[in-house]
C-alpha cells in the first residue's frame, strides 16, 4: 500500500498558479473554467477526511480467542496495512496454522507476545474508510492483564467480545464484558469467532448466542449485537461468508461503519476544566482546556466552580482563529466578559446544569496495583485537571465477576473490580459515569511511587446509599485493623421480642467472643440510626430491640448495615445457635 506525498506538495503546487488564476480561483485561461490542481484534490482530500466521524473501539474475551488476529485481518482486508509492515509480518511469521500471514503479529508487536503467541500489552491501530475513521485498541485476554484490558476499553465507543465458538461463553469473556459495561461501552459485538472449526453450524452460534444473552442480562443496558466469523479466513469480517447463508445480517465491518454512535457523547451538560490561565499581554486573558462534553458558544452564560460566580463568554480561541462554537473534545481558549479568579482545577459550567460539588464520592474501582489498597495510606485522586489527597474509607464490595455476586472486602488486590467511597480533601465537581464519561471518571494514584493503581467509576448515588455500610469515621484505624483485632465484621441485628430477649443474645454472642453492644428502640427513638452507625464505625455487632408489636425495622438502618450485615431475629435462646451459623455463613463472625 503506498502511502500518500509529502504535505509540503500543495505548497509547492500553489506556487505555480497564475496571476489570473489568484484574482479568479474558479476561472482559467480566456474566462473558461479551469481543472482543479492536484493541491485542491489533496486538500479536499484531506477535508473529507477530517469530516469523518471517528469510531474508537477495543476487542476482548478469553486467552487465544483470536483477538489480534481478527483485528490483523479487519486491516488487510480493509486495505490498512503497509507494504513493509506486510513484509515483516511474513518474515516473523511464528505460527504455521496461521497460514502465509498471521495476522495477529500486525497487532501483536512485542518480543516476548511473539513468543508466546499471546497479547500482553494495548496494541493501538489506526484505518479507515469511506465512511468512517477508526482506532483499535487490541486488549489481552490473560486475568492477569484485566487492568490492560480496562486500560484499552475506557474511551471505546465499542467493544468486539470474541468468543470461541469450539468452547462458548467462558469465565474471562464474562469478566471482559463486565468490565466493557462497567466503563460505560454502550455498544457491544459478540463476535462468535473460529466458526469453520464447527462446521459453520447454526445451532453452535445459536447456543452461544443465548447463552451470552442471559447473562447480559444482569449487565447494565447496552446495544448487543451478534456476528459469527472466522477471522482467520475472513468469513463476515470485511465481506459476508458464503459458509453461513443462514446468516441475515451484515458483515463485522459494516456494522462498523454504520452503529451508530452520534448520540452517545454527552452534548446537553456544558463542561470545561480548566487547564491553564493563558496571558500574554495585558489586553488578553483566556482559560485554555478542553471541553469535556456539552458545547460552548459567545454569549452563553457559565458559572465558574467552586466559587460560584457567574459571566457570559466573550469569545472562543484557537490557533486558528475565533470559534462560533465549541463542542466536545476540542481544546480552546475561553475569554470571559468579566475578569474573575480562576486557575486550573476550576470548572466553567453551564449555571442551569451544574455537576455536583461534593468530597465525598461512591464509585465503581477497578484495582491495578500489585500492592492491595491500603485504607491508612493517603493516595492522589486526579478528576478531570484537578489532582487532591484522597482516602479511602470504606470498602462497600468486591464484585465476583464470574456470578457478578457482590461479596464482603476488607481490601482490594490486583485486577479486582469492587466499590468503595473516597474522601478528598478538597471539592470535586463529578456526574455520574454513565451521564458524562468525562466527569465521572478518575484515577488513583500512589503518591510515594507515582504509579497509577486504580481507575473509579463515580456511581452518583450518595455516600450513605450502598449494599454496604459507609464508615466514615475521622481516625486512620481501618475497619480491616478493628476486623482482625475483634474476629468479626460490623453488623447490625433487629430484635424482636423485647429488651429481655436483645439482652440473652447480647450474652451469648458475648461469650461467642464478639464485641457487642444492645440498644433500645422504644427509648432511643430518633437517635436510633446515628446511634447504630456510630456503632458500626467501631466495628461493633450491635443489638436493636423492638417490641414484638413492633417487627418491621426502619428501612434506614438496613441501608447502614447493607444487606448482607443486617439481620432480623425474633426466636428464642434456642435458636441462638442458628443465628451464630448464618452469622457465619455471612462472613460477619469467624470459627463458628
Amino acid at each position: 500500500m503506498s502511502a500518500v506525498g509529502p504535505p509540503d506538495a500543495a505548497g509547492v503546487a500553489r506556487t505555480q498558479v497564475s496571476a489570473a488564476e489568484k484574482k479568479d480561483p474558479s476561472a482559467g485561461a480566456g474566462g473558461k473554467p479551469r481543472k482543479s490542481t492536484r493541491a485542491e484534490d489533496f486538500e479536499t482530500f484531506l477535508r473529507r477526511d477530517e469530516e469523518k466521524e471517528l469510531l474508537r473501539f477495543s476487542t476482548a474475551g478469553s486467552v487465544d480467542d483470536g483477538k489480534s488476529t481478527l483485528i490483523g485481518r479487519l486491516l488487510f482486508d480493509s486495505k490498512g496495512v503497509y507494504e513493509d509492515q506486510l513484509a515483516s509480518v511474513r518474515r516473523a511469521r511464528s505460527s504455521q496454522a496461521a497460514g502465509t500471514v498471521d495476522f495477529a503479529l500486525l497487532t501483536d508487536g512485542l518480543r516476548a507476545e511473539r513468543e508466546q503467541g499471546i497479547t500482553i500489552d494495548v496494541a493501538y491501530r489506526y484505518f479507515a474508510t469511506p465512511k468512517r475513521k477508526f482506532i483499535i485498541a487490541d486488549t489481552p485476554g490473560h486475568e492477569q492483564y484485566t487492568r490492560n484490558m480496562a486500560t484499552g476499553a475506557s474511551t471505546a465507543n465499542l467493544a468486539i467480545v470474541l468468543v470461541d465458538a469450539r468452547h462458548g461463553v467462558l469465565a474471562q469473556t464474562r469478566r471482559h464484558a463486565f468490565i466493557a459495561s462497567l466503563l460505560g461501552t454502550p455498544h457491544i459485538v459478540v463476535a462468535v469467532n473460529k466458526m469453520d472449526l464447527v462446521d459453520w453450524r447454526q445451532p453452535v452460534f445459536g447456543a452461544i448466542e443465548e447463552e451470552f444473552t442471559r447473562f447480559a442480562a444482569q449487565l447494565p443496558a447496552c446495544d448487543l449485537h451478534f456476528i459469527p466469523i472466522s477471522a482467520l479466513l475472513g468469513d463476515n469480517v470485511v465481506e459476508k461468508s458464503r459458509h453461513m447463508q443462514w446468516f441475515q445480517g451484515e458483515s463485522l465491518l459494516h456494522h462498523l461503519e454504520n452503529v451508530h454512535i452520534a448520540s452517545d457523547r454527552n452534548l446537553m451538560e456544558m463542561r470545561f476544566p480548566v487547564q491553564c490561565v493563558l496571558r500574554p499581554d495585558q489586553n488578553f486573558r483566556g482559560y485554555a482546556g478542553q471541553v469535556a462534553s456539552g458545547t460552548l458558544t459567545p454569549g452563553d452564560p457559565v458559572m465558574v466552580l467552586p466559587s460560584g460566580r457567574t459571566s457570559r463568554i466573550k469569545s472562543i480561541s484557537t490557533f486558528d482563529g475565533d470559534l462560533p462554537k465549541a463542542f466536545a473534545p476540542l481544546s480552546v481558549t475561553v475569554c470571559l466578559e468579566d475578569d474573575m479568579d480562576i486557575s486550573r482545577g476550576d470548572m466553567l459550567v453551564h449555571p442551569s446544569h451544574a455537576p455536583q460539588v461534593t468530597r465525598t464520592i461512591d464509585a465503581r474501582v477497578v484495582w491495578m496495583s500489585q500492592t492491595p489498597l491500603d485504607q491508612r495510606r493517603e493516595y492522589i485522586v486526579k478528576h478531570t485537571t484537578q489532582e487532591v489527597a484522597a482516602r479511602v474509607r470504606a470498602i462497600r464490595y468486591r464484585v465476583n465477576v464470574n456470578t457478578l455476586e457482590k461479596q464482603p472486602a476488607t481490601d482490594l488486590r490486583l485486577n479486582d473490580i469492587g466499590a468503595a467511597v473516597i474522601e478528598t480533601r478538597k471539592p470535586l465537581f463529578v456526574d455520574p459515569y454513565r451521564r458524562n464519561r468525562a466527569t465521572g471518571a478518575f484515577i488513583v494514584i500512589d503518591p510515594l511511587s507515582n504509579e497509577t493503581v486504580a481507575a473509579g467509576m463515580i456511581t452518583g448515588r450518595p455516600a450513605h446509599e450502598s449494599g454496604q455500610p459507609a464508615i466514615m469515621a475521622a481516625g486512620r484505624v481501618t475497619p480491616a485493623e478493628r476486623h482482625a483485632r475483634t474476629g468479626h465484621m460490623a453488623a447490625a441485628v433487629w430484635v424482636t421480642g423485647g429488651p429481655e430477649a436483645a439482652a440473652a443474645l447480647e450474652r451469648a454472642l458475648f461469650d461467642a467472643g464478639a464485641m457487642v453492644l444492645m440498644l433500645e428502640a422504644a427509648r432511643e427513638g430518633d437517635l436510633l440510626p446515628r446511634l447504630v452507625e456510630t456503632a458500626l464505625s467501631a466495628g461493633l455487632i450491635v443489638l436493636c430491640a423492638a417490641a414484638a408489636d413492633k417487627p418491621a425495622p426502619p428501612a434506614q438502618l438496613r441501608e447502614l448495615a447493607g444487606p448482607d450485615r443486617f439481620l432480623e431475629f425474633s426466636g428464642g435462646a434456642e435458636e441462638f445457635a442458628g443465628l451464630l451459623i448464618e452469622m457465619a455463613q455471612r462472613g460477619i463472625l469467624r470459627g463458628h
